[in-house]
């Protein structure tokens, strides 16, 4: 570039830095002989140098099927556009080894910190020097921030529902025990059964469904028994899904509900109590604890370790049966 605009190397930089002791005239040169060579500035490598920044965050997820995810990954774009940084997303497939390749890939890309809804227990991989909050899930063996989700107190809040209906025979569809949004929600499942002095009846109990193919498989089975539930409560959206789709299937009647909301839920005309929370704002307040520590100063670090938890509510959908 600095042949073409006939000036030295030096110049070129001072130009295309916007930066003073060029004249105008050198300046148009490089701008012009830019163009011709469709040269772009290269943002990463210009924050390399000690002490800069990148202004780039990643985000990792462990399912972007999920339309959780691409809510919570709004809510944290929101935030991170309005202070002028990118998001880099990418996903594990609840799978820890590609976790801690992830996150070790976006270390050595310089990113300046890190949201992570992490894929299992034990998150030692997550100190690489650098800022990192947790998103759905908390840490374990680390000291971080995370926001999270009442999983258990909005599963107990609807299978309490479901039990104010009528219903004693309540099967449960959701993620494997070591997901702990699952394994919160069960929890919470089984507190309120417990409440009302109904037993849990493991045959009725279904854990090990990632989408909503398999949730359909496993509801079918559930209908199958020779006393299946009356009602059933899905972990997640994609389990709910699967659930409706086998009451579709067979054309039996059953009282469903589910953890997450989703489009159009309210116009499926099929009794539904649904746990609704504000996923945009469970990223939006992840990606406000990240900025606080990217822009902590010595006299003004962050607080400890926060834990923020994002609120829930049931709303029913359809007349339900009694």
């Amino acid at each position: 570039m600095a042949a073409l605009a006939k000036v030295s190397p030096m110049s070129v930089s001072r130009a295309l830095r916007n930066q003073e002791g060029v004249s105008q005239e050198t300046r148009e040169l490089v701008l012009a002989a830019a163009r011709t060579l469709g040269y772009r500035p290269n943002e990463i490598a210009r924050s390399l140098r000690p002490g800069q920044k990148t202004g780039m965050i990643g985000l990792v997820v462990t399912n972007l099927a999920n339309p959780f995810y691409s809510r919570l990954a709004l809510g944290v774009e929101s935030i991170a556009a309005a202070h002028g940084m990118r998001v880099l997303l990418t996903n594990t497939n609840e799978d820890e080894e590609r976790e801690r390749d992830i996150v070790r890939d976006l270390a050595a890309r310089q990113v300046d910190g890190m949201i992570v809804v992490p894929a299992g227990f034990g998150h030692g991989h997550l100190e690489l020097g650098i800022p990192v909050v947790l998103a759905a899930r908390p840490p374990y063996g680390i000291e971080a921030d995370c926001v999270l989700v009442d999983d258990f107190g909005g599963a107990r809040e609807a299978t309490a529902q479901l039990l104010a209906q009528g219903h004693r025979r309540i099967g449960f569809l959701g993620n494997p025990p070591a997901v702990y949004t699952g394994a919160e929600r069960f929890r919470g499942f089984c507190a309120a059964l417990q409440e009302a002095g109904v037993d849990l009846d493991e045959r009725h109990v279904r854990r090990a469904q990632q989408d909503a193919a398999a949730a359909e498989r496993a509801t079918l089975d559930l209908l199958d028994l020779d006393e299946p539930p009356t009602a059933v409560f899905a972990a997640n959206n994609r389990n709910t899904i699967g659930v409706l789709r086998a009451i579709r299937t067979t054309g039996r009647q059953l009282a469903v509900g589910g953890f997450d909301d989703f489009e159009l839920a309210d116009m499926l005309g099929v009794p539904l109590t649904i746990v609704a929370y504000d996923a945009d704002e469970l990223g939006r307040h992840a990606a406000r604890l990240l900025l606080d520590h990217l822009t902590a100063t010595p006299d003004t670090p962050p607080p400890a370790a926060r834990r923020t938890i994002i609120p829930t509510s049931v709303i029913e959908y359809g007349a339900t049966p009694r």
